[in-house]
């Protein structure tokens, strides 16, 4: 496999663990970048741009973008968080105070922090929303302010694995009037020269800078390690009227990740693509002053994302998990760098994070996305190496 990129010195392992991700783990085509204290110490890429494109595939090149899932739901919440700190949003007020269609179905006393820490009540459907109407704007919006609550909200949590878009994109719309995916391009992202969207321009398209994701299957692991999933999350996955299946379906049937219409879509839950430098960019401008330009976070906003709101058994992943606002933090079920740490997975294999002790970005993309879903053990074989060099 040949590796480009470079490391900074004493930052070697991470170098190591990448290229064992590729010989002995399956990745097909990745990324990974990390700061350190503003500086970038880690920029690796290597393989393909298209999963599927084998010798055919462009070579993946230092600006290319992938479709990074659920790891965009931690850029998304920067702008939340960000209105938050310019004083534009309440995150103990009612979301029916800026969205008053909300205040139906049992949610009326639902609060912008329960909405953003997956408490809201409302991870699926009763009707599942065509790829059409989840990006027209307007139907997702209808359909979660009219569902019905699953729960109490603020009384539980489970991961709304895609009706955050449209949560999130809303509540953005309603106190801004921007869309999620234009205020972050204008306010954050664009500003700092940050390679990662929520609506794929059509400059970037045509550029042929996006590769083709795909799933793989994961190499048999090593004998004697533990393989299967424990029985009440395999039986939710395989149940298709539990919480879990159709949390993941709120969209149906399921999205083509590589369709024009899909990467220009702004689903903050799902669809964001970008680079690891663009992600790890970002999430160290959460802590501090780096190579791109001035932190984003006052040293109160970065404490707040990583405040635990939600912990415990989770009524859709049905393991332990942990949120913050906006974010994931550090849990057996996901584990980042240290309990210090605040950021976000993509299911498949993508990984971003920041950790404020350790002053560290992080971020790993790749085009092979196995069935992993919040710890793919190529980003923690990553990560594992990164916390041998701090």
């Amino acid at each position: 496999m040949n590796i480009q990129g470079q490391v900074a010195e004493g930052f070697e392992p991470v170098r190591d663990a990448f290229v064992r991700n590729f010989e002995v783990l399956g990745d097909r085509g990745a990324a990974v970048a990390v700061y350190r204290d503003g500086r970038r110490v880690v920029d690796l890429w290597a393989g393909p741009r298209d999963v599927d494109g084998g010798g055919d595939s462009p070579p993946w090149a230092a600006d290319t973008a992938q479709v990074v899932r659920s790891a965009t739901k931690g850029v998304a919440a920067v702008v939340p968080l960000l209105l938050h700190q310019r004083g534009l949003l309440d995150l103990d007020a009612p979301v029916a105070e800026y969205w008053p269609e909300f205040k139906t179905g049992g949610k009326e006393r639902a609060l912008v922090r329960d909405l953003l820490a997956h408490r809201a009540g409302v991870p699926a459907l009763d009707v599942p929303l065509t790829l059409a109407e989840a990006v027209d704007g307007l139907s997702g919006a209808r359909a979660v302010a009219g569902q019905q609550a699953f729960w109490e909200p603020g009384t539980a949590h489970g991961y709304h694995a895609q009706t955050f878009s449209w949560l999130l994109s809303e509540l953005v719309l309603r106190v801004t009037g921007a869309s999620l995916g234009q205020w972050l391009a204008q306010e954050v992202t664009g500003p700092r020269g940050l390679d990662f969207w929520i609506g794929l321009p059509q400059a970037v398209a045509d550029a042929g800078r996006v590769g083709r994701v795909g799933p793989v299957e994961a190499p048999e692991p090593a004998a004697g390690l533990r393989t299967r999933p424990r029985r009440n999350v395999s039986e939710a996955w395989a149940d298709p009227e539990s919480l879990t299946r159709r949390a993941f379906a709120a969209i149906s049937p399921l999205a083509d990740e590589n369709d024009p219409e899909f990467r220009a879509a702004e689903l903050p839950a799902s669809a964001g693509i970008g680079t690891a430098r663009g992600l790890a960019g970002l999430y160290a401008a959460l802590l501090g002053d780096t190579e791109d330009g001035a932190r984003l976070f006052t040293a109160e906003t970065a404490a707040l994302a990583g405040t635990e709101l939600s912990a415990g058994p989770d009524r859709v992943l049905v393991v332990h998990t942990r949120f913050g606002p906006g974010y994931m933090l550090h849990s057996p079920a996901s584990p980042l760098l240290s309990p210090a740490s605040f950021g976000h997975p993509g299911r498949g294999g993508s990984l971003a994070f920041a950790d404020p002790e350790a002053g560290v970005g992080f971020g790993y993309v790749t085009n092979a996305h196995a069935k992993s879903v919040t710890a793919d053990p190529r980003a923690q074989s990553l990560v594992r190496a990164l916390r041998t060099c701090l």
